[in-house]
């Protein structure tokens, strides 16, 4: 072994033993208990992501922990086919030749996207290779393959026959750049600067105007109805009179909604059903016609009139100039709003009325509302509990058509009198009027639609197979507070609707990692960082290990600091397993401890398992990761390897029987963590049965717990006499791991001035402890480390003074 561990070549080697020797690999058994992690499929035409990497070292860590405790584990890899994501691609692609997937036709579109994705597609998991992610490589799938396809028309048609899915006219968020419908969760709300023009209509009786507030006169060309709230004062005597609407011509009634904001404007507002969604719902309920003078394609369309073919800026500039010259614009200011852009492809959100296939989620919301209201599935942290049921209790219908030619087409035909056949293959006729002439729906479906079926039909639903029995439901969903409503809440209802059970009992809701200055991280702007970087500078268990002791809350700025320290955590552990077995002679590992330090260091390590476990039980990875870093480096590295030397170098057979087995357990321990380089360790131990991948983890072991503060007084004599160069009386074993330990004088060495500092530490701490103002609003584990701060004086204050 070399004096520093290189992570080059090491990490490759280890990936390929794991893989090859099948050591990720579970078979399906029902009799032994199973421990599941439900992966988000990512997106295959993706690549690693900070947030990526995070997740799969959590999911990593999770999985080798319950691996090495006997579970029969699974982490089932794969991906979503990503349909606006990966047909943008293709058509970019098709651009450069000058070409449109509409010059190729659907069926040499599709051909085209599966030979790309055949020779570009699934790059991330490749780069979770390199991470250490020990997925169960042999079990892939995507969300397009065909025993995949099969579960998805099954799903449709399912719903179908509950009477949960309906096509109808509805106002969606339609992204011109996709051309298709997106979700509401797929919409982004940036802040945008931008004109509020006050234009006055007309009362049609001639008795005088009223004024209304808009951002976007283009719109007003289809206005149905002025709005009001019922108590506001200023527009009782209005409501039930009619307005017209210039430049346009047409009546509009007024009309009373208690959903009117008296606040924005004027407090009276324009009703424009066909271009605004809370517009559209007052439309239905008050009977209005949904008028849309915006196409698809974002400009005015025929409905427009004169402002046919302009874009909205021209429009806006012709309309605001009539406006002006009739006497009809009262203001313009500038105004600052939120403005819906799609996630994809940036574009500014159109909402518009149009046909498309929805499921009502009120029915298939209520079980998935109970599970988490009585705890069968449980949020961490827990607070995401109340956004999963803010969001479940307010549920709208949801749009899951898409206008796209990836993905999964529809299992709807429409013969020529207009009847609808649902089914999982092409009918021969139509189920109504017997017809042969069927046309498939042109539309695929929601990606989120297929990706709500992961837990259940990766493991071979709607078939009922030994995979599915041995590992439904799966056991931890870990992702990002992103996807909640996009992922977590469909696999639930899903999984609830299909299988009859909650589909995992756990959703972590890790940290998002953000760039170094607070923004968000993302290629666009210039903030992202490739993880693969640091795992290139740095090695993968040093990326991994930096990554979780960041993730102690929800929004953290990425640290390269954390990740170095991962390095030298690395690399310490390399050297002093290179002391150990280059002075183990021909000894086995067996704990056989006759030194105070070999107990205390024995009750070290059983106190960081138990302490472990409890951190993992809680998702508490940041502190985790805390305890086996202190654990390695002071109390394994600077104290316990210390005070051995003398007696390995000796070649003391007891002494170096117990420090192999120190060593071996400190490896499990910190193995789920940090892979590579404990299996490398664990390679040159002695007596070696199993890779470390799949040896079991320890056992509670209580042998050596008396001698668990054994060490007490001898760290807080080092730390007094760094800090002053003051001297506490030690007995003879204190002594000589004290000397060992060679630490370094500081101060003056005056025992007065340091019992003076103590006792001004112990009142400043004690009068923050006993201040409720602190202990009740300042966070737990800040006022949790002020008594730490407290006995740690208090203890060096007696050491001192006796």
């Amino acid at each position: 072994m070399e004096p520093l561990y290189k992570p080059e070549g090491i990490e490759e080697r280890w990936q390929r033993t794991w893989e090859d020797e099948g050591h990720y690999a579970a078979e399906p058994d029902p009799d032994r208990d199973s421990y599941v992690i439900c992966i988000p499929p990512p997106n295959v035409t993706g690549e690693l992501h900070m947030g990526h990497a995070l997740n799969a070292s959590i999911q990593d860590l999770l999985i080798r922990l319950h691996r090495m405790r006997g579970f029969n584990t699974i982490w089932q890899p794969g991906y979503d086919h990503a349909g606006i994501a990966t047909q943008n691609v293709i058509e970019k692609e098709l651009a450069k030749e000058g070409l449109t997937r509409h010059d190729l036709g659907r069926e040499k579109f599709v051909e085209r996207t599966w030979a790309w994705l055949e020779k570009y597609g699934g790059v991330i998991m490749g780069q979770l290779r390199r991470l250490g992610a020990s997925l169960d490589y042999r079990r892939e799938r995507m969300t397009m393959d065909e025993g995949y396809v099969r579960a998805v028309m099954q799903w449709f048609v399912h719903l179908h026959e509950r009477g949960f899915l309906y096509r109808a006219n509805r106002i969606v968020n339609w992204c011109p750049g996709c051309a298709s419908a997106i979700s509401d969760l797929e919409v982004n709300h940036e802040e945008t600067d931008d004109t509020l023009y006050t234009i006055r209509y007309p009362l049609a009786d001639g008795s005088g105007h009223i004024t209304i507030a808009t951002v976007r006169p283009p719109t007003m060309l289809a206005d149905v109805a002025v709005a009001v709230h019922p108590d506001d004062d200023r527009y009782r005597d209005l409501v039930g009179k009619e307005a017209v609407l210039p430049i346009v011509g047409r009546k509009l009634p007024i009309i009373a909604d208690e959903r009117v904001d008296r606040e924005f404007g004027t407090g009276a507002v324009k009703i424009t059903p066909g271009h605004d969604p809370m517009d559209w719902e007052i439309g239905r309920d008050h009977k209005l016609p949904e008028l849309m003078v915006i196409g698809y394609d974002a400009k005015m369309s025929q409905e427009a009139g004169e402002f046919a073919g302009l874009t909205q800026d021209e429009a806006n500039e012709q309309i605001v100039a009539r406006l002006e010259s009739e006497g009809l614009l009262e203001s313009k200011e500038p105004y600052r709003h939120a403005v819906a852009t799609c996630d994809r492809s940036g574009d500014r959100i159109e909402p518009l009325v149009s046909l498309q296939w929805w499921c009502d989620m009120g029915e298939l919301a209520k079980p998935a509302i109970e599970v988490v209201r009585d705890g069968r599935v449980r949020f961490f942290p827990d607070r995401y509990a109340k956004v999963y049921l803010d969001w479940m209790e307010a549920i709208r219908p949801w749009c899951i058509s898409r206008q796209l030619w990836w993905g999964h087409q529809i299992p709807a035909w429409y013969c020529p009198d207009g009847h609808v056949t649902v089914a999982e293959s092409t009918p021969d006729a139509c189920a109504e009027c017997g017809s042969t002439d069927v046309t498939q729906d042109e539309d695929v479906l929601d990606t989120w639609f297929s990706s709500a079926l992961w837990p259940f039909a990766t493991l071979g639903w709607p078939d009922e197979t030994p995979e599915l029995r041995a590992w439904y439901p799966n056991d931890v969903s870990s992702t990002d507070r992103g996807i909640i409503f996009l992922w977590e809440a469909r696999m639930i209802m899903a999984g609830l609707e299909l299988m009859g059970d909650i589909p995992f009992h756990t959703v972590n809701i890790h940290s998002t990692i953000n760039a170094p200055d607070g923004r968000r991280m993302s290629k666009s702007l210039g903030t992202g960082i490739d993880p693969l970087e640091t795992v290139n500078a740095h090695g993968a268990d040093a990326t991994r290990y930096g990554l979780l002791k960041m993730s102690s809350t929800q929004d953290v700025r990425f640290s390269v600091g954390t990740i170095e320290e991962g390095r030298k955590l690395a690399n310490k552990l390399w050297n002093v397993s290179r002391l150990i077995l280059a002075n183990a002679g021909g000894a086995a590992p067996d704990p056989r401890p006759r030194e105070v330090e070999e107990r205390w260091i024995l009750a070290r390590l059983e106190a960081t398992r138990a302490e472990l476990e409890q951190d993992l039980a809680e998702y508490d990875f940041a502190h985790a990761v805390g305890r086996l870093y202190r654990l390695t480096f002071d109390d394994f590295c600077d104290w316990y390897a210390e005070a051995i030397k003398p007696r390995l170098y000796e070649g003391d057979e007891d002494a170096r029987a117990t420090a192999l087995a120190a060593l071996e357990r400190l490896l499990k321990l910190l193995h789920p963590v940090m892979p590579h380089v404990t299996e490398e360790i664990w390679s040159h131990l002695p007596e070696r049965e199993t890779r470390l991948i799949v040896a079991p983890w320890p056992e509670p072991d209580e042998s050596f717990a008396a001698d668990l503060s054994a060490l007490d007084r001898v760290k807080e004599a080092a730390t007094t006499f760094a800090r002053s160069g003051v001297r506490i009386e030690l007995d003879s074993d204190e002594s000589r791991i004290f000397e060992a330990k060679r630490v370094q004088p500081g101060g003056a060495g005056d025992p007065q001035a340091e019992i003076d500092r103590l006792e001004s530490e112990i009142a400043r701490a004690e009068g923050m402890l006993a201040n409720e103002r602190f202990t009740s609003k300042a966070p737990p584990e800040v006022v949790e480390a002020e008594r730490e701060k407290l006995e740690r004086y208090r203890n060096e204050l007696d050491a001192i003074s006796s």
